[in-house]
Parts: structure tokens; C-alpha cells; sequence
């Protein structure tokens, strides 16, 4: 499949909020962009399997996420890294911005998802995603930057500038409580 370029593509949100610096340090074969509606067939899922087991709810229900996501503007930046010969993501990545009431209203970038191909480890890839993030964040206003990682990950995080503070908990709801997504 032939490179498609984001002036061809239904985005999550406009391209040029992502960092130019950060776009030049990359390798000129890899583009990094928005997701896009598109995004599904190019292999969206299969990048975030590295994580954790993922359920594929089909094509129809990816894009209605995608667009309720994108229904709520300010809030999500997910991106992609593009393999430019083949037009398959190898690289993915989330910050969505929380408002509160502390802090003077202020806000707080959460990082989640960060997933790079196995094939496509070792090139800095995720490093390149954590600075994208990282800058849509700030730039979003926000106050501070977060994101959970296993302790086997803290020597990454620390080389992108972040530091161990406190502790994360978590609770999981029974599975006959969790609801399957809505369309």
C-alpha cells in the first residue's frame, strides 16, 4: 500500500500541532501523525497487542470510537508512527488531557498506550512517541505530564526526562460488570 499523506486522511487532530523538531529527528522513512479513521485497516491494533491481549471489536466499532474520541475535541492526541514503504503503523501512543478543578482550573496530560512493533524496537521510537506526547501536552497548557509503567520500564521513562513519584493503584470490575462498548 502506498504512503498516504495526512492531507489525504480524516485525522483526530490537525497535524500541525505536532512537534516539527521532533518530526525531523525521525528516521525518513518513518511519519508520525494523528490516528486516523483509516487507521484500523493499517494495523492500529495489532501495534497495541504488544502491550496486552486485545480484543478486535471490528472495523465498524473501531471507527465509532475513533469518532467519539474525536466528538470530544482538546481531550484525546492519539498518534501513530507510519512505516513510509508500507503504510502500516509500527508505533502508537496516547495523552489525553484531564481537567480539574485544582490548581487553578488547570490541567494534566495522562500518557497511556505507548506500543512500539517488536519488529521496530531499538530505533527510538518510543522516545520520539514520549516527546510528542509529551510536548502535545504541555503545550495543551498543562500543568503536569503522567503515566504508569512497570518497574522493568523506569530506566526508559527516566531517559525521556520523567521521574518516579508515588505510587500507582488499581482495582479491576468483575467481568460481568465491565459493559461491552455501545456504537
Amino acid at each position: 500500500m502506498p504512503f498516504t499523506p495526512d492531507s489525504e486522511l480524516d485525522l483526530l487532530f490537525p497535524a500541525e500541532l505536532i512537534s516539527l523538531e521532533v518530526k525531523n529527528q525521525l528516521h525518513q522513512d518513518v511519519h508520525v501523525r494523528p490516528l486516523a479513521a483509516t487507521d484500523y485497516r493499517r494495523g492500529h491494533l495489532d501495534v497495541l497487542s504488544v502491550l496486552t491481549v486485545v480484543t478486535d471489536p471490528g472495523e465498524e466499532a473501531w471507527v465509532a470510537q475513533f469518532h467519539a474520541m474525536r466528538a470530544l475535541p482538546l481531550t484525546y492526541y492519539m498518534i501513530v508512527m507510519v512505516d513510509k514503504n508500507t503504510d502500516v503503523i509500527i508505533g502508537v501512543g496516547t495523552v489525553f488531557i484531564e481537567r480539574k478543578f485544582l490548581r487553578g482550573l488547570g490541567s494534566v496530560g495522562h500518557i497511556e498506550d505507548i506500543a512500539v512493533d517488536k519488529k521496530q524496537q531499538g530505533k527510538k521510537l518510543g522516545l520520539r512517541i514520549i516527546q510528542v506526547l509529551t510536548g502535545l501536552s504541555e503545550n495543551s497548557g498543562c500543568y503536569k505530564t503522567i503515566l504508569n509503567c512497570s518497574n522493568d520500564n523506569i530506566p526508559f521513562y527516566q531517559k525521556c526526562g520523567y521521574v518516579q513519584k508515588e505510587n500507582e493503584m488499581a482495582k479491576y470490575a468483575p467481568k460481568e460488570h465491565v459493559q461491552s462498548p455501545r456504537l
